[in-house]
């Protein structure tokens, strides 16, 4: 029973893989200009280019070379190469799926050429590290907001307050989903390993990135290894783990509560939507001149008389008793008091930001062929994911020539998609090599336009298009979706009967594929095909020593 409890760092870091350590620090953090070098460091630390591609007892996720083989063949099908901008485009789709290629294969080296303990051990010391870097970023939260708890602060615009958990990015430093995601595959990892402390670390850490869609993947499957893969001491930390959530919700965070019943509420019952809400009116305190000092001086007067009336009592005669200290003004005993957060002035901000200034004039510049976002009277009565997965389907529909292959890498549902518009939705792009396609156009770009062009209440997970089911029919068709299926999660999954943690993380997996485009955000998936290859090395290894 100690030795369920305890976690002997000495040991531990006097066994790790630090040349797999760096590579899994620097590979999976947010930019690509630290991506790359840290595939060209691990090579030279590790130079081995002995894939070990085959159709029986493939070393490696055939689903990679094929893929990139069905994205050369829609390139010479559809003459993409007789637009100016779309060959770069392509190159660039070419290096993500190369990328990889080359991140699955060292980790493979990695389990190949090490005792599972020592993967296990440096598992261990980056969720150790993410975690402290997690746990700064609240920390810094707090000491910004002046607040111990941000996720109820309302000040600054509600910079934090429902959006705490986007600034929880962690040793990524990529979105917070993407911190979410990695914690819940160590929430299961560590209670597989029986390692509590690391469960409940993993636990607080998913909590904190206030990710409401892993929140309930993870209860799901904590529901289901509750019931059939675990025991008594196991259940205990699923009941804890629980319990955490049901904390935070209701204590820590009881808007986000309110917000998972609204969101559940509006996929069962879908609202209308107005697509184009009243413009956005410019913040007083940013114009110039006298007109502006006496509107902001009229404000502050009408707050501080408001703060009297409600902060003192009144007499019998209905008149408010002010103490006689209070300072006298050449107008009488009123003073100007400091601005009161809890106002609507001071939780939403009335000028529009930068970046979104930048997609209302993109729209304006497309209104001719914007079906959602560039009609002012239009009504939207699903959200946006969904109406990403109806767009799809009416595409192939309308365009059977790309069910079997799709339209093309770039062209309808992918990251490289979204970052070659130049609109910065996922890193800058140059501005010469700008490169949108049609069926994208008048398609997923308009639903994500639609939804993030406007307030920040409609900036959600659910509203957005990318998938990466989406992203596989779309542009890469029946036979992308085939090989997908069988030749990568059908690689993990041909002993699933075998597998402990990697099961439940093969779940979590699955559901992730729903809300984003993983395999072009070269993070998660790679953290993914470390814990699946490790514990498929462990399932041979229990099976040879069997016979």
């Amino acid at each position: 029973m100690d030795s369920f409890y305890r976690i002997d760092f000495k040991n531990i870091l006097s066994k790790v893989d630090w040349k797999l350590l760096l590579f899994l620090i620097l590979f999976l953090n947010v930019k690509l200009a630290v991506k790359i070098p840290a595939i060209v460091i691990i090579y030279l630390l590790r130079f081995n280019f002995k894939f070990g591609f085959s159709f029986k007892n493939t070393r490696l996720p055939l689903f990679y070379p094929l893929v990139i083989v069905i994205a050369l063949f829609n390139f010479i099908l559809y003459k993409s190469y007789g637009n100016a901008n779309y060959p770069v485009v392509f190159l660039m789709g070419m290096g993500f799926w190369i990328l990889c290629l080359l991140a699955v294969h060292q980790v493979k080296i990695a389990i190949e050429d090490n005792d599972t303990e020592i993967i296990h051990r440096t598992i261990l010391v980056f969720f150790v590290l993410n975690a402290i870097i997690s746990l700064c970023n609240i920390g810094y939260i707090m000491l910004d907001a002046h607040d111990i708890n941000p996720y109820r602060y309302q000040g600054q615009y509600q910079k934090y307050f429902l959006g705490t958990g986007d600034y929880i990015r962690g040793l990524t430093f990529d979105i917070s989903t993407t911190n979410a995601v990695l914690n819940a595959f160590g929430v299961v990892y560590f209670l597989d390993r029986k390692k509590p402390l690391m469960v409940l670390v993993c636990m607080v850490v998913l909590l904190l990135t206030a990710s409401n869609f892993m929140n309930i993947a993870l209860m799901l499957v904590l529901v289901f290894l509750f019931a059939f893969r675990t025991n008594r001491d196991q259940k205990s930390l699923i009941i804890i783990c629980l319990m955490f959530l049901v904390v935070f919700l209701g204590k820590v965070s009881p808007q986000n509560n309110g917000y998972v019943h609204e969101t559940i509420k509006n996929i069962i019952h879908p609202p209308t939507l107005p697509v184009n809400p009243a413009p956005l009116e410019v913040n007083a305190d940013s114009l110039k001149g006298p007109e502006a000092k006496k509107r902001i001086f009229a404000k502050h007067y009408l707050d501080s008389v408001k703060e009297i009336r409600n902060k003192y009592a009144v007499n019998a005669a209905g008149m408010s008793i002010i103490p006689s200290n209070l300072p006298a003004t050449g107008s009488g005993r009123v003073i100007i008091v400091g601005a009161d957060i809890n106002t609507p002035p001071y939780q939403t901000p009335t000028d529009t930001p930068v970046e979104q200034r930048k997609l209302l004039t993109f729209i304006d510049q497309h209104k001719a062929v914007l079906q959602l976002s560039g009609q002012d009277s239009l009504r939207v009565t699903l959200p946006g994911k969904a109406l990403g997965f109806l767009q799809t389907t009416n595409f192939l529909k309308s365009h059977p020539a790309k069910i079997i292959t799709g339209g093309g890498m770039g062209n309808f549902s992918s990251k490289l998609a979204f970052k070659a518009t130049g609109l910065e939705f996922a890193g800058g792009f140059p501005e010469k090599y700008i490169y949108i396609g049609k069926d994208f156009l008048i398609n997923h770009l308009d639903v994500y336009l639609n939804f993030f062009s406007k307030r920040r209440e409609l900036h959600s997970l659910t509203n957005n298009p990318f998938s990466v089911y989406d992203q596989m029919i779309a542009e890469y068709g029946l036979i992308g979706l085939t090989v997908f299926v069988i030749f990568y999660l059908g690689f993990f999954t041909r002993q699933y009967k075998k597998l402990t943690y990697g099961l439940p993380v093969l779940l979590l997996m699955l559901a992730a594929f729903s809300i984003d485009y993983w395999f072009e955000q070269l993070s998660v998936l790679v953290f993914f095909e470390l814990l699946l290859l490790l514990n498929i090395k462990e399932t041979n290894y229990r099976k040879t020593a069997a016979i």
